[in-house]
């Protein structure tokens, strides 16, 4: 065995390594702080040019439903449609921040599932 190879990988590659266990662990706490922060964010969905909002979470939890008087004038019909339209853009605009905050907590890292 030649001096130096040791186990099969250098001090090199224990640093390498030293390196990603600590980014992974920074990583960890960020996802607790991000955990919160998306908790406590309220992100606006909306339909019928603002007739019917929903409110959710930064982590997709419901948080209420706004409704105009010209809302419900609608049929009801209309109105559910207006809803699950106002739900599905609060959910879009949900997801696409939840996924933003995660890519700056992992600042490029390629960790499996969060691509």
């Amino acid at each position: 065995m030649s001096q130096g190879q040791g186990f099969g990988f250098g001090l090199g590659k224990m640093k390498e390594f030293a390196e990603a266990i600590k980014k992974a662990q920074q990583v960890q706490e960020g996802a607790k702080q991000l955990q919160e922060e998306l908790e406590s964010m309220e992100i606006e969905g909306e339909a019928g040019g603002g007739m019917v909002k929903v409110v959710m979470s930064g982590n997709q939890e419901p948080l209420r439903v706004v409704l105009t008087p010209e809302a419900l004038n609608e049929e009801a019909d209309v109105l559910s449609d207006l809803v699950l339209a106002a739900m599905k853009d609060s959910y879009t605009k949900s997801t696409a921040t939840m996924r933003e905050k995660m890519e700056n907590l992992t600042g490029g890292l390629n960790l499996p599932g969060l691509g």
